[in-house]
C-alpha cells in the first residue's frame, strides 16, 4: 500500500469512528435504568424538535414611564434565555424636536438593551416617530422603519404604523410587505409586529394601509402582535389571533388581569402547530435568590 492510500484509509477510519461516536452520543442522550418493565415516567417524547424555538416580547415602556420596570424586565428576560427578544414600540418618551433630548433618551434605552444576552429587534411606535425630526433621528440611528426576517422558516414582519411622520401605513410599505409575503409563501407561519393595533376598528388612513396587508395575510397561518393601548386583549380574525399587549413599564393603573392592565413579558414557543403564547407577569419572575438560607 503506497503512502497516499495509507493516509486515505487512516482518514476514512478516523471519520468512521467520529460518525459512530456521534450516533452513539445521540442515541444515549437519555439513559434510563433497565431493571423492570414498569417505568416511573411517561411515554411522551422529549421536547427537542430542532425546528422549535422560543422568543420573548416586551411591550410599551413609555407614555408615562414608571422608572425601573423595563430595566428589571430585561434582567428577567436574561433569566428566561429566549432565542431573541421582540418589542411592539414606544421605548422612549419622544414627542420632541430636540435632537439632544432624543439622543439622551435613546442612549439610555440602548444602555438598558445592552444588558440583554440575546438579540433585540426594534419596532417604531408613536413615541419614537411623531414628527419629521424624530423620524430622521430614528432613521439615522437604526436605519429601517419597517423590515422582515426569517428564522427557522418562520417569517417575521415588522411594520411601522407611523409611516412617517403621521399614523398609518404608506403604499410604499404595503408594496414592500406584499413582495416579502410573495417571496416567502412557503414559510410555515407569519408573525406580525406593529405598534398601533390597526386591526381594531380604525377609519381612513389608519385602516387603509393595514387592510391591504391583512387581506394578503388572511389565507396563510399568521399571528399579529401590537401595543399602544396599554391593556391586553386578544381578538380573533380570519381564525387567527390578533393581540394588543399590556405594558412593560408604561403608564398603567395596574387594575389586573380582568382589566387587562399589568406589566408582562410575552413568551412565545414556536411549534409545528403554530405559536404557543404565555403571559409572564413581571412580579412572578424571580432568580434563584428569591429566598436564601442566610
Amino acid at each position: 500500500m503506497n503512502e497516499i492510500n495509507r493516509y486515505s484509509v487512516l482518514a476514512t477510519a478516523i471519520l468512521l469512528v467520529f460518525f459512530i461516536g456521534c450516533v452513539r452520543s445521540q442515541s444515549i442522550e437519555f439513559q434510563p435504568p433497565t431493571n423492570g418493565a414498569a417505568r416511573p415516567w411517561t411515554d411522551r417524547p422529549f421536547k427537542n424538535d430542532p425546528a422549535d424555538f422560543q422568543f420573548a416580547i416586551v411591550s410599551d415602556r413609555t407614555g408615562g414611564c414608571r422608572p425601573g420596570i423595563f430595566r428589571k424586565a430585561m434582567l428577567q428576560v436574561n433569566l428566561l434565555q429566549p432565542d431573541f427578544v421582540m418589542c411592539v414600540g414606544d421605548l422612549i418618551e419622544g414627542y420632541t424636536e430636540n435632537r439632544d433630548m432624543l439622543k439622551q433618551q435613546y442612549d439610555e434605552m440602548d444602555t438598558i438593551l445592552n444588558s440583554l444576552e440575546m438579540r433585540f429587534f426594534r419596532v417604531a411606535g408613536n413615541h419614537e416617530i411623531s414628527n419629521d425630526v424624530m423620524a430622521n433621528v430614528y432613521g439615522d440611528r437604526y436605519g429601517l422603519l419597517y423590515y422582515h426576517f426569517v428564522y427557522k422558516n418562520v417569517l417575521f414582519l415588522i411594520l411601522c404604523t407611523e409611516d412617517p411622520p403621521s399614523a398609518g401605513i404608506s403604499d410604499t410599505q404595503v408594496s414592500y410587505m406584499r413582495n416579502v409575503l410573495h417571496n416567502n409563501n412557503t414559510a410555515r407561519w407569519t408573525l406580525v409586529f406593529m405598534h398601533r393595533p390597526l386591526f381594531v376598528a380604525q377609519k381612513g388612513k389608519l385602516r387603509k394601509g393595514w387592510a391591504k396587508i391583512e387581506n394578503i395575510l388572511k389565507d396563510r397561518p399568521h399571528t399579529v402582535f401590537a401595543g399602544h393601548r396599554h391593556n391586553y386583549m386578544k381578538h380573533e380574525k380570519h381564525g387567527r389571533n390578533y393581540i394588543h399587549l399590556a405594558t412593560t413599564g408604561g403608564y398603567s393603573n395596574l387594575k389586573g388581569i380582568a382589566a387587562g392592565e399589568f406589566d408582562h413579558i410575552v413568551w412565545v414557543s414556536m411549534t409545528d402547530r403554530g405559536p404557543i403564547i404565555t403571559n409572564l407577569m413581571l412580579d412572578g419572575i424571580h432568580d434563584e435568590n428569591v429566598r436564601k438560607a442566610e
